[in-house]
């Protein structure tokens, strides 16, 4: 028995459209990933090609920089997502300063570019991060449905960030952090546009998509040299699955702190 043929159509069209949206998402993905894919790119060439004058740590900062100036100058990247990328990258910088000092991984190469054995430009990895959440955030026109209160969104974030340090001396309350974030966003979504239909997602959802990617981006970055943790000191191995709420828990932070900024300069009601 066949299909009539309007009806095969209509599918034909329907696949045809959906690739259409898959492929222009994935391609706004990309772009907002440029500054990632650059570190990526210079972690794997600075391993394979020796670099003259300075170390590869100091030559990896100056790439970062470099890239950074281009992507401001361009266009590509604002003057405000810039001061939020900054922010990033005190913000992880400051507690790669205090893994390290903690023994929980290390940057065994030389450097003169160095705080406390932390090469400077470890702190663009956090700022890369924000770079993605500023850029496609633009880029695909991000909105926030049902977004809680501001009250209860900084606390969270501030208590999600300072258990990084503390679980070192305390107990390790991530996991109930992580129970806390899915019932503070339980009803929040996030929605976006491509090719000028919009989509939604779960908000909570999209921090364990994040969150994966990124343990994805960190065995590619080990492998690469960006740093070492104790078991990979003999040789590289696959970071451990576990470390995959670590990065969620990270992402959570990030977007919540850009989610806040976007909302407090923009002057977005909090609830739709």
């Amino acid at each position: 028995m066949s299909l009539p043929i309007a009806n095969t159509q209509s599918k034909a069209f329907s696949i045809v459209r959906a690739t259409k949206q898959l492929f222009s998402f994935g391609w706004e993905q990309a772009l907002s990933c440029l500054f990632p894919v650059v570190i990526f790119a210079s972690l794997a060439l600075t391993q394979v090609i020796p670099l003259p004058f300075l170390a590869r740590y100091d030559w990896l900062l100056i790439i970062c920089i470099l890239m950074q100036w281009w992507m401001v100058r361009s266009g590509l990247e604002t003057k405000d997502e810039l001061k939020v990328i900054t922010l990033f990258h005190l913000i992880g910088l400051a507690l790669e300063i205090f893994k390290v000092h903690m023994g929980s991984w290390s940057y065994p190469e030389e450097g003169y570019f160095k705080i406390f054995g932390v090469p400077l430009y470890s702190g663009f990895m956090y700022a890369s991060v924000a770079s993605y959440l500023c850029q496609a955030w633009r880029r695909l026109n991000v909105d926030l449905v049902k977004w809680p209160p501001f009250l209860v969104v900084v606390p969270l974030a501030t208590a999600i960030y300072l258990n990084f340090f503390t679980h070192h001396y305390w107990i390790d309350i991530r996991w109930w952090l992580s129970v806390l974030v899915i019932i503070v966003f339980w009803r929040s979504w996030v929605t976006y546009e491509v090719r000028g239909t919009r989509y939604r997602m779960p908000i909570a959802f999209s921090f364990v998509l994040i969150g994966f990617f990124i343990w994805v981006a960190e065995n590619i970055a080990t492998f690469f040299g960006a740093w070492e943790y104790p078991n990979q000191t003999e040789a590289w191995s696959l970071v451990h699955l576990g470390k995959v709420s670590s990065w969620l828990l990270l992402v959570i932070v990030s977007f919540l702190i850009v989610a806040t900024l976007k909302l407090v300069k923009n002057k977005i009601p909090n609830l739709k």
